[in-house]
């Protein structure tokens, strides 16, 4: 397994000086430039793959293979006519947008997706920043994307727009616990809120056999609640009732046009593409993965771009596949289903930790009161029955 940095980024061992600074902002623009362009590249990858699934061609006019039709809609949008309704709050509705695509960028910052590199006389992580309090960080983020659809669908003044950020609000409500749960899961193990740090807990081979990755050594409950949790919060199929065209209109941004409703594409986009390489750090062991002695800062990077892809497929797989779930079913997947089996497994984890003894203890119990749960709904549905007829 290549070997990744240890915690802290050595570009700051020295201080701060204008070579280090003049890097930090270097990283910070490469980081931004990247994300653009997978944003327009991802575009145009769900296009050609859903086209495919459904037996079209898909994109196939501007640039070979249509790869430029993600720039030229782009552009057409920054041409469009910027539109302001006259009932709507114009401060809230302009600041919006910003507050859906800012925080997606924010989350990017904390994941690395290579080992160090070292130009001249400095040695720094391919990564833009690692907070101590990386995921926390990141859940604060999270948090914060969700008003950018609340505020733009409220401050529209129109009642569709707003009954689609009233459901972002408890859709986010819903599975931000899940969410949580997951994450907890593997800082209970990492003991670390570094994301680097959480990257470099899974080198290594488990039982000899496997990766090390936090996938395999927590029992696959997590990485499943926090997939699927995160694809609710991004507001993609089959979650996405925020803007459901068949009752909705358009949902939140139904009264967007030109470059602020490119703003909230724009962040659709990039928060799948951040939401799928966090997963692959919390879970897939980040760019850890086998190497060759030759450019060795450069398999690594290979390695975490793969595993984005991977995951950045599944998604689009699921959009393509899968219906859209109906409001009722979408909050008992949420509240019934994700939050108990995600607060159980980490309690079953905490156990392990303790002892072998202590994690059967605690699974046993839990299927017990799962079994006398499940009787007494089963016994309360038959009585509402029986009064019913």
């Amino acid at each position: 397994m290549m070997f990744l940095a240890s915690a802290g980024d050595p570009l700051f061992v020295h201080g701060i000086n204008f070579a280090v600074a003049l890097a930090v902002i270097i990283k910070v623009v490469l980081a931004f430039v990247f994300l653009l362009v997978s944003v327009l590249m991802m575009i145009w990858f769900e296009r050609k793959i859903i086209s495919d699934m459904q037996n079209r061609v898909g994109p196939d006019r501007a640039g070979p293979w249509g790869i430029l039709q993600s720039l030229a809609d782009g552009t057409k949008l920054f041409f469009k006519e910027d539109l302001l309704p006259d009932r709507a709050d114009k401060r809230i509705f302009r600041l919006a947008p910003y507050l859906s695509a800012v925080p997606a960028f924010l989350s990017f910052a904390i994941v690395p997706i290579g080992g160090t590199i070292t130009v001249g006389h400095y040695t720094t992580e391919l990564q833009v920043a690692d907070p101590p309090i990386g995921i926390l960080f990141l859940l604060a983020m999270s948090a914060v994307a969700v008003y950018g659809v609340m505020l733009a669908g409220w401050s529209s003044g129109s009642k569709y727009p707003l009954l689609g950020s009233v459901r972002a609000s408890a859709q986010m409500v819903s599975y931000e616990a899940a969410l949580g749960l997951a994450v907890a899961a593997v800082v209970l193990y990492t003991g670390d809120l570094s994301t680097r740090a959480i990257v470099n807990g899974q080198e290594g081979l488990l039982r000899h056999v496997l990766p090390s990755w936090n996938v395999f050594r927590l029992g696959f409950v997590p990485f499943f609640v926090f997939l699927i949790a995160s694809t609710a919060e991004l507001n993609r199929p089959p979650f996405d009732l925020v803007e459901a065209e068949q009752e909705l209109v358009g949902g939140f941004h139904t009264e967007y046009s030109s470059i602020r409703f490119a703003l909230f594409f724009l962040a659709e986009f990039m928060n799948t593409i951040t939401m799928s390489a966090i997963v692959v750090t919390l879970f897939l062991g980040g760019p850890d993965g086998p190497g060759f002695h030759f450019l060795r800062w450069l398999w690594p990077i290979l390695w975490f771009l793969g595993k984005t892809l991977v995951l950045l497929f599944v998604q689009v797989w699921l959009r393509g596949t899968l219906p859209r779930l109906r409001y009722d079913q979408l909050m008992d997947l949420g509240w019934k289903v994700l939050i108990p089996g995600s607060l159980v497994w980490l309690l079953i984890l905490g156990g392990m930790l303790i002892s072998f003894k202590w994690g059967l203890i605690v699974l046993i119990a839990s299927v017990l009161f799962g079994a006398a749960l499940m009787r007494a709904r089963a016994l309360g549905a038959a009585r509402v029955e029986e009064v019913g007829s």
